[in-house]
C-alpha cells in the first residue's frame, strides 16, 4: 500500500575470480561513441537507456518458478529445491518456513522465536479487491502450508489480491539477520500505523495475513510475458531494492542513490515529533509499533543509537565481517525519510503546504541524477503515467513515484518541463526524439502493485513499451530497456541481501535488460541494487559520482567462483555492465529489426 499523492585491500584477496567484474572488447571499450541525439559521446554503443518501473514484487515472487536456458544458474526456489516445477512443495520446502516470534518493550530486528506456523495465517482482502475489505480472503485457503504458494492456484494473473507489509523497521525485521523467516509474523503484529491515527487498524486486528508467501510460477505458464523476455534477452538473480521499506524511499534513491532528510530551506532541523518513528513496541504488545505510519512516523536521526530502533541495526551493521558504508551513511541530527511522505511540490511546481498535519517531505537539495546529466548537456526525462499537459493529473497518477517533484533544483528550474506523462513517451519514441536517459512509471492500474493493479497489466504496458521501441529500428538498434520494481511489496524472497549501511539494501527484486546488446538468456548473479543505474548512466555517459555519501561511489562487487552473489570486497554494488555484450557484431545489432511479439498472457 502507498499514499498516492501525494577491509582488505582487493589486493589481498587471493585466489577470487573477476565475477562482478566488467570484461569488454577492446574495440568497444578502447574508443567512445557519438550519440546522435545529444552530440555527447557514450562509453558503449548504448544511446538511450529506458528505465521501466513498475512496483512491488520481489525476484522470487515472479521468477521462483523460472527454469533459464541450458548451461544458466539461477538462485530461486525451484532450483533451491522449495518448491516442484507444479508449484507443489518441494523437498526443501521446510527451508522456507516462517516462524513466530516476540518482541516486546524494545525493538528488535531479531525478535526471540516462539515456533514454527503450523499453516500460515489466512490471506486478507483490502482496500481494492473487490471483496469485504480487511476480512479472511476466502479465495484462499484457511490451512495452507508454512512456506511459499502459488497464487494462481487460488485466482488469476488478472486478479486483484492482498497487499502484504512492506514498510522500513517491519522489513528489517522480516529479514531477521539473513534467515527471511518473519514475514507473516510481522504482518500480523505490526500495522502501517499507530492505533490512536484514526487510520490504521486497532492493535487486535493490523489486517494483514500469509499475502507475502505467495509467488507467481512461471513454470506453469504465469507471467509469459516476462519470462519470454527473461528467456530473449538478461535477467539479474541478485538485484535489490535499495531501501528497506516501500515507495517513497526507493523511488527517491532510484534518482539520488542516498536518502532524502528532513530540512528548512536546506538547513538539516528536526521535525515534528509525531513524524519520528518509534518501532518500540506500545506497552504490553507484542510488535505494534509506538509511532509509525501514513499519518504517523517515518523520520528517523539514525546517527543517534538513543533513537528507538536505532541501536539494533546499528550493533547488526557492525558486527559484520566488514564495515559499512560510510559506518552507516548517518550524518549527525540529520532526520531521514524511511517511508512514504508525499513530496515537497505538486506536479505544476507549487510548493505543497508544511507542517506537522501535513506529512510532507520538505523541499531537497539533495544531488539527484537528473542534476547530473542535466549539467553535462545529456537529455532526460521522467514520464509517469496519468500527468497531463498544463493540467492536473489523472488517477492513474501516483506522486510519490514521481520523485524529482521533491527536488527544488528541479521544481524550481525549467528542469521541471522535463517531467511529462506516459503518452508523451509513447510521442517521443515514434518521431525519434526520445532523450538519451528517459524514466518510465506505468499507469496507476498497469505498475502491477498489488490489490489496486494486478501483474497481467503490469505485462502488457511492458511488452507494449518494448513493441513501440522496437518499432522504431533506429532507436532499437542503440537502446537498453531496464525492467524493475520499485520493491518487493513484502512479499517473501530467498535471495542473500548485502547489508550496505542503515538504510538497507533490501530484498531482491526483477531486473530484466532488453536490448540488441542484452546477453541473450544470461542469468547475472553480480550484486546489484537502485545505484546500480546511476552507475550505469555515470559510466555511459562520463560522469562523476553525486556527492560524497551517495551509493555511486561503491565499488564494483568482486565474487569467489563458488559465491557469485556474496561481493568479497563489500560494501559493493555493480554497474549493470555485466548485462550486456558490446563485442557483437552488426548481425546481432540488425537482429532485433524482426521485431518483438508479445506473449499472449494466460487470463
Amino acid at each position: 500500500m502507498k499514499f498516492k499523492h501525494s577491509r582488505k585491500p582487493l589486493a589481498a584477496a587471493v585466489g577470487l575470480s573477476l565475477i562482478g567484474q566488467c570484461v569488454f572488447s577492446p574495440l568497444v571499450m578502447a574508443g567512445e561513441h557519438a550519440n546522435e541525439h545529444d552530440g555527447q559521446r557514450t562509453a558503449t554503443p548504448i544511446e538511450h537507456l529506458i528505465v521501466v518501473v513498475g512496483e512491488n514484487h520481489t525476484f522470487d515472487n515472479l521468477f521462483a518458478g523460472y527454469q533459464p536456458r541450458r548451461g544458466q544458474h539461477i538462485d530461486n526456489l525451484l532450483s533451491k529445491g522449495i518448491i516442484n516445477a507444479d508449484g507443489t512443495p518441494g523437498p526443501n520446502f521446510a527451508a522456507a518456513a516462517q516462524q513466530q516470534a516476540s518482541d516486546i518493550d524494545v525493538y528488535r530486528i531479531d525478535p526471540q522465536h516462539t515456533g514454527a506456523y503450523a499453516t500460515l495465517p489466512q490471506p486478507n482482502t483490502t482496500y481494492a479487491t473487490g471483496l469485504p475489505q480487511n476480512v479472511p480472503d476466502e479465495r484462499f485457503p484457511a490451512d495452507l502450508p508454512n512456506g511459499p504458494f502459488p497464487i494462481t492456484r487460488y485466482v488469476s494473473a488478472d486478479a486483484h489480491t492482498g497487499d502484504p507489509m512492506h514498510r522500513f523497521f517491519q522489513m528489517w525485521q522480516q529479514y531477521d539477520l539473513g534467515r527471511n523467516d518473519l514475514f507473516p509474523w510481522v504482518a500480523t503484529t505490526a500495522s502501517i500505523g499507530p492505533s490512536n491515527d484514526g487510520f490504521s487498524p486497532t492493535p487486535t486486528q493490523p489486517n494483514q495475513g500469509g499475502e507475502s508467501m505467495g509467488f507467481y510460477n512461471m513454470s506453469a505458464g504465469d507471467v509469459s510475458g516476462l519470462k519470454a523476455l527473461a528467456d530473449d534477452y538478461a535477467i539479474s538473480d541478485n538485484y535489490h531494492q535499495a531501501i528497506m521499506g516501500g515507495t517513497g524511499a526507493n523511488f527517491i534513491a532510484l534518482v539520488t542513490a542516498d536518502v532524502a532528510y528532513h530540512n528548512d530551506n536546506g538547513r538539516r532541523d528536526v521535525p515534528p515529533s509525531n513524524q519520528i518513528e518509534n518501532p518500540d513496541p506500545q506497552p504490553g504488545l507484542n510488535n505494534w509499533y509506538s509511532e509509525d505510519g501514513y499519518r504517523g512516523g517515518s523520520y528517523v536521526n539514525c546517527a543517534d543509537s538513543t533513537q528507538p530502533g536505532v541501536a539494533a541495526i546499528d550493533d547488526y551493521l557492525h558486527s559484520l565481517a566488514y564495515r559499512p558504508f560510510r559506518d552507516g551513511n548517518c550524518a549527525a541530527n540529520t532526520y531521514y525519510l524511511v517511508n512514504n511522505y508525499s513530496l515537497g511540490y505538486h506536479y505544476d511546481g507549487t510548493p505543497a503546504a508544511l507542517g506537522a498535519d501535513q506529512y510532507t517531505l520538505p523541499p531537497q537539495t539533495v544531488p539527484t541524477i537528473a542534476d547530473a546529466l542535466a549539467a553535462k548537456g545529456v537529455s532526460w526525462k521522467y514520464y509517469s503515467g496519468g500527468r497531463l499537459p498544463n493540467a492536473a493529473p489523472t488517477d492513474e497518477y501516483c506522486g510519490i513515484c514521481d520523485p524529482l517533484t521533491g527536488f527544488s533544483s528541479i521544481m524550481t528550474t525549467s528542469l521541471k518541463d522535463n517531467l511529462q506523462g506516459v503518452e508523451q513517451f509513447y510521442g517521443d519514441v515514434s518521431s525519434g526524439e526520445l532523450p538519451a536517459v528517459a524514466f518510465v512509471r506505468p499507469y496507476e492500474s498497469m505498475a502491477g502493485h498489488p490489490a489496486n493493479a494486478t501483474l497481467s497489466q503490469f505485462e502488457q504496458f511492458v511488452t507494449d513499451l518494448i513493441a513501440r521501441v522496437q518499432s522504431n529500428r533506429k532507436l532499437w538498434a542503440r537502446t537498453a530497456v531496464l525492467i524493475t520494481t520499485d520493491e518487493g511489496g513484502g512479499y517473501y524472497d530467498s535471495g542473500y541481501i548485502q547489508p550496505i549501511d542503515f538504510f538497507g539494501d533490501g530484498t531482491r527484486i526483477p531486473l530484466i535488460a532488453v536490448s540488441p546488446f542484452a546477453k541473450k538468456g544470461q542469468v547475472d548473479h553480480t550484486y546489484y541494487d537502485h545505484a546500480s543505474v546511476i552507475k550505469f548512466i555515470e559510466r555511459n555517459w562520463g560522469l562523476g559520482t553525486l556527492s560524497a555519501r551517495s551509493r555511486d561511489n561503491l565499488p564494483n562487487p568482486i565474487a569467489e567462483d563458488d559465491d557469485p552473489y556474496r561481493p568479497v570486497n563489500a560494501p559493493a554494488v555493480g554497474d549493470l555492465m555485466n548485462l550486456f555484450d558490446f563485442s557483437r557484431g552488426q548481425e546481432h545489432r540488425d537482429a532485433p529489426k524482426r521485431g518483438y511479439r508479445p506473449a499472449r498472457f494466460d487470463r
